[in-house]
């Protein structure tokens, strides 16, 4: 079992920056590919990035591509996602999932066996 919990959302400026953190707890020996997605529509969650274990390769959805940064720290169990140049479009409830099984593509939520209980990011006008 993984427990993950986000942090750091809140209610920003368009243009303003927000650092999300996502530490997971419990089966914490294994590394795994980490993931953000966000609520966009009723239940449907967008791919907003991802994480392999060591770091090493990051993945971004198109939208967000240029403004947001996934790292990710293994020795405190966390995974970041830094948020630049927000627009209201952005504003969305943030997941981060993690992938303890391997294989699958990083982009779709069913590759994720793990997942937080989101945390709100707003962005005004």
């Amino acid at each position: 079992q993984v427990q993950l919990e986000e942090s750091g959302g809140g209610l920003v400026q368009a243009g303003a920056s927000l650092r999300l953190s996502c530490v997971s707890s419990g089966r914490t020996s294994s590394r795994y590919i980490m993931g953000w997605f966000r609520r966009i529509a009723d239940n449907e969650r967008e791919f907003v990035g991802a994480i392999t274990d060591s770091g090493s390769i990051t993945y971004y959805g198109d939208s967000v591509k240029g403004r947001f940064t996934i790292s990710r720290d293994n020795a405190k169990n966390t995974v970041y996602l830094d948020m630049n140049s927000l627009k209201p479009e952005d504003t969305a409830v943030y997941y981060c999932a993690a992938n303890v099984r391997s294989g699958g593509t990083v982009y779709v939520t069913t590759t994720y066996d793990y997942w937080g209980q989101g945390t709100q990011v707003t962005v005004s006008e």
